[in-house]
C-alpha cells in the first residue's frame, strides 16, 4: 500500500530566513512560496533528487503550525508524507488496521492539488503521517 516518500515536512518560524539556508548554504532549488489557506500554511518546496522537503510557516492565527512553534520555537520536523495509489483504500485499510485518520476522515487537497490525509502520530511511533494520493 505505501509508496515512495513524497516529502518531510519541517516547521520554521522564519520561511525566507530557512529557504535562504537550503538555496545559500546547500545549493539547493527553492520554490516560491505557495499560501494554502484551507490548511493555514505557507509553504516552500525544496526539490531533492529522490524527494523534497516542505518548509511549514503559519499562515493565520488559526494555523496548526502556530501551535507547533509555541511548543518548539526553534521550528523542527513536523511530519512526513507518502504516496498511496487510492487515498480511500488507503484510508480504510488504516481505519481497519485501527489506525486514526485526523478531522473528518474526507481528504482535502493538498499542496500539490491531490487529495491528502493526516494520521494521528500516537499511531505512527510519534510521527504525523500525512498520505497522498499519486
Amino acid at each position: 500500500m505505501i509508496g515512495r516518500l513524497n516529502h518531510v515536512a519541517i516547521a520554521v518560524a522564519d520561511l525566507a530566513a530557512a529557504s535562504k539556508i537550503y538555496r545559500e548554504a546547500l545549493g539547493a532549488e527553492v520554490s516560491a512560496p505557495i499560501d494554502l489557506p484551507e490548511h493555514g500554511v505557507t509553504t516552500v518546496f525544496i526539490n531533492l533528487p529522490n524527494t523534497k522537503i516542505e518548509l511549514l510557516h503559519p499562515l493565520g492565527d488559526a494555523s496548526p503550525i502556530s501551535a507547533f512553534l509555541q511548543k518548539n520555537p526553534s521550528g523542527g520536523m513536523h511530519h512526513v508524507c507518502y504516496e498511496v495509489e487510492d487515498i480511500l483504500a488507503a484510508r480504510d485499510h488504516l481505519v481497519k488496521s485501527g489506525a486514526r485518520v485526523l478531522g473528518d476522515g474526507n481528504p482535502k487537497i493538498g499542496a500539490h492539488g491531490k487529495p491528502v490525509l493526516f494520521l494521528h502520530p500516537k499511531d505512527f511511533c510519534g510521527t504525523l503521517v500525512e498520505i497522498e494520493q499519486i
